[in-house]
């Protein structure tokens, strides 16, 4: 392993944060995984807002970047892309992550929140993940969720034949409404039996900005950065939506994005 130091107002997709250290694991530091609990990992940094304090973050090699096939899965590295992970399903005519290509982001961190659009999720292909160095399938895959605590360095999905052409096309449609802005997507997960970004508009929130950050025009619920705002911004507009949306229906929204003190 190794230290690097890492600029979030450039490396992350909110384009928000500072330079910070982080330890760089590499192939081989995988029995050193466990010892590393306290530590947070990072990936590329999709749906992260990272305070320029913050400590103990760690994020893997690029040795992690792979794609290999078995006769029964497909095993992929932890860094893999989501883009490379579409674009390889879709060659080989297998079915399962077609709405990757509308969902960026590493597979590491897209398996952590069990990431999806709409019906489609990372749950319903995945089949193992190495966790700390050890395979193992009971994940607890839920809404937007796991029971995943250590460090995902690679997993394996479902090798089924059919590429769904159809699932690609709803998931296209559903990208249009999303803002091109730096952004970390959604901001918080949908409550039971509603939607986030439905509560996020009625509550008047929808194109609220301050110093720079804050909810898009072309979706309330996605938090989007036009330049200068700071963490603290960041975090001001969050809460402050939170308090708006609990005002209004009696809902506290929990944030999807994960907020990295």
């Amino acid at each position: 392993m190794r230290e690097d130091c890492i600029d979030f107002a450039k490396y992350s997709s909110l384009k928000i944060g500072g330079v910070t250290p982080v330890v760089v694991l590499e192939k081989g530091d995988e029995k050193s995984f466990s010892a590393m609990q306290a530590y947070r990992c990072v990936g590329h940094a999709y749906n992260l807002l990272v305070s320029p304090n913050a400590k103990n973050l760690t994020m893997l090699g690029r040795e992690f970047d792979y794609i290999c096939e078995s006769e029964g899965w497909i095993e992929v590295g932890a860094m893999t892309p989501s883009g490379k992970i579409f674009a390889f399903f879709r060659k080989h005519n297998l079915r399962g992550l077609e709405f990757l290509q509308a969902l960026p982001g590493s597979a590491g961190g897209l398996l952590k929140m069990n990431a999806g659009m709409k019906s489609y999720e990372m749950k319903d292909v995945v089949l193992s993940a190495c966790v700390n160095g050890v395979w193992e399938e009971e994940l607890g895959l839920a809404y937007r969720s796991s029971n995943i605590s250590g460090i995902i360095s690679a997993m394996r999905f479902k090798k089924q034949v059919g590429f769904r052409e159809e699932v690609l096309q709803a998931c296209k449609m559903m990208r249009k409404t999303h803002p091109k802005l730096p952004s970390c997507g959604s901001c918080f997960k949908n409550p039971s039996g509603d939607y986030a970004g439905r509560l996020l508009e009625l509550a008047g929130l929808k194109g609220f900005m301050k110093n720079g950050v804050g909810f898009s025009e072309q979706h309330a619920n996605f938090l989007v950065h036009t330049g200068g705002a700071s963490f603290e911004d960041a975090l001001w507009v969050i809460e402050y939506a939170q308090k708006k949306v609990q005002d209004h229906f009696g809902i506290l929204l929990e944030p999807e994005v994960w907020i990295i003190g």
